[in-house]
Parts: C-alpha cells; sequence; structure tokens
C-alpha cells in the first residue's frame, strides 16, 4: 500500500514515527494504564451493535499498539493488553493519515492477506476509525473485529465512527481539564508569590515588644484563590529609637490591587524622617496614591510608638479603616482611633492622631476589615449558621486570649474566625499584634 509519509525501513508506515504524532500519543496519558469504565463501555457498545465478537479503543506508538480498552479478549494485566504495531491492523489508519480503514475479508483482501496477525488472531473482517486529535493527529484507532468475513453494513460504519468521535472527544476534555488545572495551579502559585512580596518575610524584632502577624487569603466563591489580595502589613524603624506599624486595606483583588498595595507598603517604609504625625505620614501616602492615578482607593492605620521603661508610648491614625483594639493586661479591651478619610480619593482629609500607652502586657491589635466581617457559608443551615462576626465577636474574642503572648493571641483570633465562616473567608484578613514585653 502507499502510506503517506513513506515507509520506515521496516516497511511499515513512517508516519508512526513522527515526533509530533507520538508527543500527542504521550499527552493522553493513557499508555500504560487500566481498565476504564468510559472506554470499556463505548468498545462493548460498539460490538453489541455490529454483532462483531470484540472491539478495542487502541493508543499506537512508534512500536506497539496498545488496548486501553478490550472486549471479547481476556486480557486483564497491562502486559497483556498490547502487541507489537506491526502485528496490528491499527497502522493502517496512521499510514492512511487518518482515514479509516474497512477489511471484509482479511484473508483475502490483498491488503492484509499477507498480515501476520491475520491467522494467530483470527481476523476475518475488521473496521476502525481513527482517534483524532485536534490538530488531527492520530493517537490510535477505534475498531471492531469479525471471526469470519463480512460485509460492514453502513450503519455499523456510521456507529464505528460516531463511537470513535466520543472516545477521540473523552482524550481531549481530559487533556483539557489537565491542562486546566495546571493553568490554575500555576496561577495560584504566582499569586501566592507575589502575595508573599507585599508582605514582610519576618516581623522586625523590637527591644520591649512580642509581636506577630497572619495573612488569610479570602476562599469564597466571589473570590478565586488564584487572585492577589490587596491586605498588606509592616512593622520597621523610623529614626531613633522609633518604630511604625502600618496595616492596610486596597479595594478590590487582582494585579492592580498588589500594585497599590505595594506602593502604599514601600511609600511609608521610604517616608522616615523624624518630621510628621501618624496623620501627616497617611496625609503624604495620599498625596502620592494621587499623584501616581492608583486605580484603587484603600483604607489604611499607622501607629508610630517607641518603648520606653513603662512599656510603649505612641500614637495612632486611621483612614478609613476600623479602630484598633487595645488588650490591657486584666483582660479588658478598649478601642483605639478616630474614624477618617479613605485614601487615594479626595485631595483634602480628615485625619486624627490619637494617643496610646501600652503598659507591660497590653496589647495592640490592628486588624483589616475581614476580620470583623467573616459570615457563614451561603447555604448552611439556619441552626447552624452565625451571625456576621462584627467588632464587637471580635472585641470578645481578644479578651478571651487574656494571658497569651502576641503569636498565641494571633493564632487564637485566627482559629476562631476560621470556626465561624468554617473555611468560607469572605474577604481576606491581616491581623498584626504588638505587646509590650512583661517584666520577667
Amino acid at each position: 500500500m502507499d502510506f503517506a509519509g513513506g515507509l520506515r525501513a521496516d516497511g511499515l508506515p513512517a508516519a508512526l514515527s513522527d515526533p509530533a504524532r507520538l508527543a500527542a500519543v504521550e499527552a493522553t496519558a493513557l499508555l500504560d494504564t487500566g481498565p476504564e469504565e468510559v472506554f470499556e463501555d463505548l468498545a462493548a457498545l460498539a460490538a453489541r451493535i455490529t454483532g462483531s465478537g470484540r472491539a478495542f479503543v487502541t493508543l499506537v506508538d512508534a512500536e506497539r499498539s496498545f488496548w486501553k480498552a478490550c472486549v471479547g479478549v481476556d486480557a486483564e494485566a497491562i502486559a497483556d493488553r498490547q502487541n507489537p504495531v506491526g502485528q496490528s491492523f491499527c497502522y493502517f489508519l496512521v499510514g492512511l493519515d487518518g482515514q479509516p480503514f474497512v477489511v471484509d475479508d482479511a484473508a483475502a483482501d490483498p491488503r492484509t492477506a499477507d498480515h501476520p496477525s491475520v491467522g494467530p488472531m483470527s481476523i476475518g473482517a475488521w473496521a476502525g476509525y481513527p482517534l483524532l486529535d485536534p490538530e488531527g493527529h492520530v493517537l490510535g484507532s477505534f475498531c471492531v473485529i469479525d471471526d469470519s468475513p463480512r460485509v460492514w453494513s453502513p450503519a455499523d460504519l456510521t456507529t464505528l465512527e460516531t463511537l470513535a468521535r466520543s472516545v477521540a472527544a473523552e482524550i481531549h476534555l481530559r487533556q483539557s481539564l489537565t491542562a486546566a488545572k495546571a493553568a490554575h495551579q500555576r496561577s495560584a502559585d504566582l499569586a501566592h508569590s507575589l502575595q508573599a512580596g507585599l508582605l514582610p518575610p519576618r516581623l522586625r524584632t523590637i527591644p520591649g515588644v512580642e509581636s506577630a502577624a497572619s495573612y488569610s487569603p479570602a476562599s469564597n466563591r466571589y473570590h478565586s484563590d488564584v487572585e492577589v489580595g490587596g491586605d498588606f502589613y509592616d512593622l520597621f524603624h523610623t529614626h531613633g529609637q522609633n518604630y511604625a506599624a502600618v496595616l492596610g486595606d486596597v479595594c478590590g483583588k487582582g494585579i492592580q490591587a498588589a500594585q497599590v498595595s505595594s506602593m502604599a507598603r514601600y511609600t511609608v517604609r521610604a517616608d522616615t524622617d523624624e518630621s510628621g504625625s501618624p496623620a501627616d505620614r497617611l496625609t503624604r501616602l495620599n498625596t502620592a496614591l494621587l499623584a501616581q492615578e492608583a486605580p484603587r482607593f484603600l483604607t489604611a492605620v499607622y501607629a508610630a510608638f517607641h518603648p520606653t521603661a513603662e512599656g510603649l508610648s505612641g500614637v495612632l491614625a486611621l483612614a478609613g479603616h476600623p479602630p484598633a483594639l487595645i488588650r490591657r493586661a486584666d483582660g479588658r479591651v478598649e478601642r483605639l482611633g478616630v474614624p477618617g478619610t479613605l485614601l487615594g480619593v479626595m485631595g483634602t482629609l480628615n485625619l486624627t492622631d490619637v494617643s496610646f500607652r501600652l503598659d507591660p502586657g497590653d496589647l495592640l491589635l490592628l486588624f483589616t476589615d475581614g476580620a470583623i466581617e467573616a459570615r457563614p457559608r451561603p447555604g448552611t443551615a439556619p441552626e447552624e449558621a452565625g451571625a456576621l462576626f462584627d467588632e464587637e465577636d471580635l472585641a470578645a474574642a481578644l479578651a478571651a486570649s487574656h494571658g497569651m503572648d502576641a503569636a498565641a493571641t494571633v493564632g487564637h483570633l485566627t482559629g476562631v474566625l476560621d470556626a465561624h465562616h468554617r473555611g468560607w473567608a469572605s474577604d481576606d484578613t491581616a491581623l498584626l499584634a504588638l505587646r509590650a514585653t512583661p517584666p520577667a
């Protein structure tokens, strides 16, 4: 026979060894895999409709025909579900560049009369259609075999052609799903890397201060885990014995939110001279956001402080952000801060500096609104669903952590939030805790 592409040295179609075709066969991830119901069912359907004794779903590489499904053949072990490609009729489909191959009398047909499998495999009649990938590569065949010669009816051939397309569609669907999962994972990995770049790898060590922080991404149906969030926090030295803690929440998610978040974090870090209160520094950040025409607004809390012999002394300002909380050493919880204008929208702000003190054992908690907007997963049974987790709930959870250090407090609050929303976080949540070290 004349095959497209000519012959190999062994007399078989050269197309069997085409690198692109072999890569396509390998990409199916079906070679050397066990039986699967979907393929076995389609093969059984073909055998039943055509009345033939045997039916196969076959993948063909350069050296063998692998039977992903075989009906009418006792072959359970993978090693038994294949034969050398030269002993299979499937190479005809590859050599004919995806055309069907139909034989009514294998022993008499000049194309197959001398084929080595006619006698040993009792091939009286054979009919097969190619399994094609979207690019037209021949992956293998969907075929039926009858022990005796017969004329395949038009209905038989139409059935085979339809079922072959069904097998090919199943293979392509699996590949598409695998590719989509891989792409999703790559996107998630990239998002996680970008998110990590918005947060300090570790919190700065400050004499007389315990510090701890956490970031939890949103996980609900509206916020895919491949999106970068806009929450950020930082703890850094400004000048002399002075330090700053800043925490912010950029509106929205994605690359634009990440860009604004990164800009905000590094802008406040760069503003470390001795002039200006937290309100002044947030005002300068607002000016920078407007000058850059940042596409997103943000809320922020800025706390400037320095250690003292009695604990910590500082000043805090809020820009559209929820008030901070202070847990006193005796367990009492107080709100800290006066609500102010959010950043990145208007040139004139109304921000208020508020002084605070932390005695030994007192703890300051900064948080984004994900910590006060936790809600049950949609569809939760009414008797199991809790109300919105609000500021009062957060204050109560903080009071319940009385006596814990900064790290244990953040861990406790994270656990309380997780228990409330049951893995369905409606928004990103950032927590930053500073605790004045009690005397030894």
